[in-house]
């Protein structure tokens, strides 16, 4: 079976509000490897929106950054999953996810494969009320943000987690990797 791990970035007070959260070229570096460990993507439709308008090609001449390149490519070049039941279709590599959530995927993860990836905020609270996510990784950044949203807001229980990694960028920000104890 493989693992769903879950990966987001947050400021020190808790905000996962991607705007309040400055790119850098070491959180992008970072996040290519954590997709590199993949096979597929799992997002909500407003992620899938989000990223696919950040990231679909082609980029406007000089609308970012090379050191953006290697994350803009590989995004790309994923196989995604959406959950929704507002869309009627979707492409850039991607397939709607209908029905019941956890069945669903637990179908995705009975699959063989190095592992399926979700973000987001909503996708990823009904993923932990499931007991389905196998990893939590949180980039820490080193900003306080003053407003919201936060992560896991009326979480129905509590989950605890065992540290499992923990790496320092070179941003100041830092990648710390949990599992659930089971």
């Amino acid at each position: 079976m493989q693992p769903l791990r879950y990966s987001i970035n947050v400021t020190l007070d808790g905000c996962c509000d991607h705007r309040a959260i400055p790119p850098n070229e070491d959180m992008h570096r970072h996040a290519v490897e954590n997709l590199d460990r993949a096979d597929a993507l799992l997002f909500g439709r407003v992620t899938y929106e989000m990223m696919e308008s950040a990231w679909r090609p082609p980029a406007p001449t000089g609308a970012r950054p090379d050191w953006m390149e290697p994350f803009a490519q590989t995004i790309d070049a994923a196989r995604k999953y959406v959950v929704s039941s507002t869309l009627e279709q979707v492409d850039w590599n991607a397939e709607l996810v209908r029905g019941d959530l956890g069945t669903a995927v637990q179908r995705l993860k009975r699959e063989s494969g190095r592992g399926l990836l979700t973000g987001g905020v909503t996708l990823p609270q009904a993923l932990t009320e499931l007991g389905l996510i196998d990893e939590y990784e949180f980039v820490v950044h080193p900003r306080l943000a003053g407003h919201g949203p936060t992560l896991f807001a009326g979480l129905s229980k509590h989950v605890d987690l065992n540290l499992v990694s923990r790496l320092e960028l070179g941003s100041g920000a830092v990648a710390m990797r949990y599992e659930p104890r089971r």
